[in-house]
């Protein structure tokens, strides 16, 4: 099992994938990823099954969670209880966001 992560490797790896989300990590208890969303973009994702915290590690946006909605950047920490509708929108910045699940993504 990886234990040690780096957020430029984990860039690399995500892009060559030519998806906007790379699970890195999946244990019982949590799952975690890194996902990405160009100047922009759509967030066309789904509320999940499991609790989530999410930290914006650079760019520029905003997100909607039920009814907050609140400017994000990087350093941004979100906290998106299971089953509630979220999403980023108006991404000024491409967004590259960890995105860590509890218990792990289903």
């Amino acid at each position: 099992m990886k234990h040690f992560f780096e957020i430029s490797e984990l860039g690399t790896e995500r892009a060559q994938s030519g998806k906007s989300y790379l699970e890195f990590l999946r244990v019982p208890a949590l799952s975690a990823g890194m996902y990405v969303l160009p100047a922009g973009a759509t967030d066309t994702q789904q509320p999940h099954k499991e609790d989530e915290m999410y930290y914006v590690a650079s760019g520029r946006a905003r997100m909607q969670v039920g009814s907050e909605d609140r400017a994000v950047t990087r350093g941004s920490v979100i906290f998106v209880e299971a089953h509630r509708e979220h999403r980023f929108y108006d991404i000024k910045e491409e967004l590259v966001v960890l995105v860590f699940f509890a218990p792990a993504e289903s």
